[in-house]
């Protein structure tokens, strides 16, 4: 079996946590089980979505995918936000979405800006500390929809949205938001770039270049006027991209700043919330250093769930009834715990 440690949790997370992962046979290995779990079909739950548009600041939108149960103000909310060049199409929002659905939860699948096609709703680039963006479409959801019970999911780099904001609104946070979660959170923007950057991972590397590369090419063609078209040198590494494009269009002086302002491990004591965070040893690309995971031990409100094996944000194991996708059905357990309370 693999090895499971979670942290000494506090008075408000649920202390109840299903069984520990095992990879499924055969996937045992990071590298196998991102793959598996990246390219393995999925099956998609959940209705027909309702397409609605969030303004997140001035000029810029968002577009969310919403499923509302029939009675949506009794039943909990959960938005789910994606990672790099993903959108709300992505396996394990759709994974997730659909357990959530099942539970008889609202399901909201947020597109972080210019995401999912959505890059003519804003005139600006998407970069990993927009926590603000999901912070306006939950304050909307509470204010326009009335919606009593919210909880907030991310993946990647959506984990590092997600618990940035935790952190930001750390004991102001709106009373309806009941509990945060993120799986192989990229809290730590340098140290997980410079792992991307490793031999072993270029072909995880190589394919978030060849996206960003053609998401500003479209931005370049919507808004010639502002962006122009990077050099070469953005390709070599994701670093030298946020050197080149996210600092500049961004606001950030260099990669290093980006990397230092935008990660959320600096926050994580801050969290006042109910959070759950999952994350895997042996992910490939994504990092949790010593004092991040020590920071989220030692907060009270977090349940910190460290598996040997499962990869990013993959953790496929053995179906037993269910699809096997384990990080997702921890997720959805963790916030009917919190809201069965």
């Amino acid at each position: 079996m693999s090895e499971q440690k979670t942290s000494n949790a506090g008075t408000r997370p649920p202390t109840r946590v299903s069984d520990a992962f095992v990879p499924r046979r055969g996937l045992r290995g990071g590298h196998r089980q991102t793959l598996a779990g990246h390219f393995l079909p999925r099956r998609n739950l959940l209705p027909a979505p309702e397409r609605r548009l969030f303004t997140v600041e001035e000029g810029v939108q968002v577009r969310c995918d919403c499923h509302w149960q029939q009675e949506r103000g009794a039943a909990v909310t959960i938005v789910i936000v994606h990672g790099l060049e993903g959108s709300s199409e992505s396996s394990y929002v759709i994974g997730t979405g659909s357990k959530a659905w099942a539970a008889g939860m609202n399901v909201v699948r947020m597109n972080v800006r210019t995401c999912g096609g959505t890059e003519r709703l804003a005139p600006t680039l998407y970069h990993s500390g927009l926590s603000s963006d999901v912070g306006a479409v939950v304050n909307e959801l509470i204010a326009k929809d009335r919606l009593p019970r919210v909880a907030i999911a991310g993946f990647s780099m959506g984990g590092n949205l997600v618990l940035k904001l935790a952190g930001e609104w750390g004991s102001a946070a709106p009373r309806e938001v009941v509990a945060f979660a993120a799986v192989c959170p990229g809290m730590d923007l340098a140290a997980s770039a410079a792992e991307l950057h490793r031999p072993s991972n270029r072909i995880y590397e190589w394919r978030f270049l060849l996206s960003l590369w053609r998401s500003m090419g479209r931005k370049r063609r919507l808004f010639p006027g502002i962006f122009q078209r990077p050099s070469l040198r953005a390709l070599r590494s994701l670093r030298d991209f946020d050197d080149e494009v996210t600092a500049r269009y961004c606001g950030f002086a260099s990669a290093e700043d980006y990397y230092a302002r935008a990660s959320a491990s600096p926050l994580a004591p801050r969290i006042a919330v109910p959070t759950l965070v999952i994350h895997s040893q042996d992910d490939p690309f994504v990092l949790i250093l010593p004092e991040t995971r020590a920071a989220l031990r030692a907060n009270p409100n977090v349940r910190f769930i460290e598996t040997e094996h499962g990869g990013h944000c993959a953790f496929l194991g053995e179906a037993n009834g269910y699809d096997g996708r384990w990080a997702e059905r921890q997720i959805i357990e963790f916030f009917r715990d919190i809201t069965h309370r």
